[in-house]
């Protein structure tokens, strides 16, 4: 059996978890955790090949464009 989570899906559990932390931590507690989240999607993406994190971070020094 293979599993596959959609966007809907992956964004109603990342709320979720959002909800909880901003109702159990406040405001800095909710900041962290969607800090967190937001590198551990972009590094999960550079794992799985579909990022390359050379790329973007020439990018963000100028050195190339986005075009």
């Amino acid at each position: 059996m293979t599993s596959t989570v959609t966007g809907t899906t992956a964004g109603a559990a990342a709320g979720a978890v959002l909800a909880v932390v901003a109702l159990a931590f406040g405001f800095w507690g909710f900041i962290l955790t969607l800090l967190f989240m937001g590198a551990g999607a972009v590094l999960g993406r550079a794992a799985e090949g579909r990022l390359d994190l050379a790329a973007v971070f020439d990018a963000l020094r100028g050195r190339r464009t986005s075009s």
